[in-house]
């Protein structure tokens, strides 16, 4: 297991191509799952600052924050367009259609 320098490291020199897909959704919606990105649980709890980065290296210059859900689905969101209570939301109904969808 990587530790939190080796995690942050790994972010820190991830090519912004590898986020092209996340950032345009986010452009887009002002909202971009975890299964979009590159990151796990690990990364938003540990790295939040290196993903930023890495979004600005890539062209989105907005502010992001992350909500979770249970530990099961993670959002990046604009904050300016999403209230973290909406996206908690958004989250709880997108993993209870994957729950439906795999019964």
């Amino acid at each position: 297991m990587l530790d939190v320098r080796q995690l942050k490291y790994t972010v820190s020199r991830m090519a912004p191509e590898e986020i092209r897909e996340a950032v345009e959704e986010l452009r887009l919606e002002g909202l971009v799952t975890d299964g979009k990105t590159p990151f796990g649980r690990l990364h938003f709890n540990t790295c939040l600052a290196e993903i930023e980065a890495l979004f600005q290296r890539a062209g989105y210059h907005r502010q992001l924050d992350v909500v979770g859900y249970q530990g099961q689905a993670y959002a990046l969101f604009d904050p300016a367009r999403w209230e973290p209570v909406q996206v908690l939301r958004w989250l709880k109904d997108y993993v209870d259609s994957r729950e439906v969808e795999s019964a």
